[in-house]
């Protein structure tokens, strides 16, 4: 529940939108963004969602290119293992039980 909308859209994308070794860089997806998609998400907005993604660990710079510019990320989505999308509150189950 603490990522954006936008952010869970584009992890989303990048966990499984591309072919392991074929994941874009963050300056093709900046590209694909303003080109391809005729700018419905600016710039600042993505650049916004991936460093909220980056700063959750949810997205870490390649080892080979982490140089800045053109670099690609790598989804790791260890930081999801406890997560639910549905607040979960004390004593109430998803069954009736409470279980």
């Amino acid at each position: 529940m603490r990522l954006t909308w936008r952010a869970r859209g584009i992890l989303a994308e990048l966990a499984v939108g591309y072919a392991p070794g074929q994941e874009p860089t963050i300056s093709e997806l900046v590209a694909l963004t303003r080109d391809e998609r005729l700018a419905a998400e600016g710039r600042e907005a993505f650049r916004t969602a991936v460093g909220e993604l980056r700063g959750l660990g949810y997205l870490s710079p390649d080892a080979s290119t982490a140089s800045g510019v053109g670099e690609r990320l790598v989804v790791d989505l260890a930081p999801a293992a406890e997560a639910w999308l549905i607040p979960q509150h004390r004593g109430l189950g998803l069954y009736p039980d409470g279980s």
